[in-house]
């Protein structure tokens, strides 16, 4: 009887904890879907998919409500601020969008700010209680330095009938399948830009760092040594044969989006009966860290900002005809950088000085690895604006062991949070008390 009138009046679709999950938050969160052109599935399944992410986002805000996480108003009104200004609008005008899209603004606000609480009791259940070793480091060092050849010869290939051990790393743009054919060809575009741009003369986590520092859904991995049957079978069919150190032809799609993948090594399966005979030779690979070759470029740059009054049509059709003068030979890169480029580098001709990988933003130094000496691309976007950039020479210069190390920790602790995290929404989902009662119905419209 007490389960008939929570669906009957109030129209709760589930009971978690001492809260719940209402119909009309489903309804709610499948019309925002509808509105961004997502395509959902035809047998009906979207109710419970939206039901299960509405009760895992509920049970870390309660979690996090007992945990004594919490954003004030001040707070949040700071971070509209900001969310405003990079939008360049006032608080007042981005009220306005916010309304004119058709959720009202206390509404948006209170969205806003549970992503904020969920996002830093994640941080602090799961990201702050990542550990990372020195061993750990020395050993991902160790294993790059032979993936790449940076000194130390490759492995030893398999014979043809031995087993076989496959050290693949991956670029992994995520995006849902209830998403919409605009989101899923946005993603497949950046997927095969990334496949491209790995096939260049740039190391591909490097690669992953940056991609995912333009935008942090992107996540990127070295899997570590696997054999086969240890590897998803859509990556092993992708790089079945690929050779190490090569990219994989194509990109792989999978039901969570687009993955990049590329074979930093093959070996033969490592088989003995005596651990510590297999640690010596990784010992002696790492106990003396040395710098690895890495490519500089150096290049310059004719920047207009991002600036009330200058479209980004007007932007670029400006660069491009200092771009077309330059190729005609009828004006000087450096002098015109020098009278129209708004950056701190235009009185040196734009002059950006020796750039090594990770140094720039990611748009900027992909455009600039893929020209040659001497070339000038084409107008680039950028959180900074629009630049023009010419690359005015190349050079070999070494990576330090700091630098190496430093890279390796993020590397690691990005391979490290997804299990982390999905093991930790395991445990939270587990541990909850949930109560599925009719997430099949929609909500009424009418009054109750």
């Amino acid at each position: 009887m007490a389960d008939s009138k929570i669906r009957n009046i109030d129209g709760v679709a589930a009971v978690v904890n001492t809260g719940y999950v209402t119909r009309k938050e489903i309804d709610d969160r499948i019309t925002a879907l509808k509105k961004q052109g997502a395509k959902l599935p035809d047998d009906g399944s979207i109710r419970k998919i939206i039901l299960e992410r509405l009760i895992i986002e509920k049970i870390q805000l309660q979690n996090a409500e007992q945990e004594g996480v919490v954003v004030t108003n001040k707070e949040l009104d700071k971070i509209i601020g900001d969310i405003a200004a990079k939008n360049k609008l006032s608080y007042a005008e981005f009220k306005e969008k916010v309304v004119a899209s058709g959720t009202s603004f206390e509404k948006y606000k209170q969205m806003l700010r549970d992503d904020i609480i969920v996002s830093r009791y994640r941080e602090r259940e799961v990201e702050g209680k990542i550990k990372i070793s020195d061993a750990e480091i020395d050993n991902f060092i160790g294993e790059r330095t032979r993936a790449v050849g940076g000194g130390v010869p490759r492995s030893t290939p398999a014979a043809k009938s031995e087993a076989e051990e496959i050290d693949v790393a991956q670029i992994f743009i995520p995006v849902d399948a209830s998403a919409g054919v605009g989101a899923q060809a946005e993603a497949k575009k950046k997927a095969e830009q990334l496949l491209r741009d790995a096939k260049g003369d740039i190391d591909f986590l490097q690669l992953g760092a940056m991609a995912a520092k333009d935008n942090p859904k992107i996540k990127f991995q070295d899997l570590g040594y696997r054999t086969p049957d240890r590897l998803p079978q859509l990556f092993y069919e992708a790089i079945r044969n690929t050779g190490g150190g090569q990219v994989a032809n194509a990109v792989v799609k999978s039901p969570a989006g687009y993955h990049v993948l590329k074979v930093l090594d093959r070996r033969a399966a490592v088989v003995s009966a005596n651990p510590q005979q297999q640690a010596a030779p990784q010992e002696a690979s790492t106990s003396s860290p040395q710098n690895i070759p890495i490519t500089q470029t150096l290049s310059r740059h004719i920047l207009l900002r991002n600036r009330a009054g200058l479209s980004d049509q007007d932007a670029e059709r400006r660069l491009a005809g200092y771009r077309d003068q330059v190729r005609a030979k009828t004006a000087d890169f450096g002098e015109l950088a020098k009278k129209f480029s708004e950056d701190g580098s235009a009185p040196n001709g734009g002059d950006l000085g020796w750039m090594g990988p990770g140094d720039l933003v990611p748009e900027f130094e992909q455009a600039m690895n893929r020209l040659q000496i001497g070339e000038v691309s084409n107008p680039v976007k950028t959180e900074f604006g629009w630049h023009l950039i010419q690359v005015i020479e190349r050079r070999e210069a070494q990576l330090t062991v700091e630098k190496q190390r430093q890279f390796a920790r993020a590397a690691i602790r990005e391979r490290k949070f997804e299990q982390a995290y999905q093991d930790w929404l395991r445990e939270l989902r587990d541990t909850a008390t949930v109560k599925i009662l009719n997430a099949d119905d929609a909500a009424s419209s009418d009054p109750r």
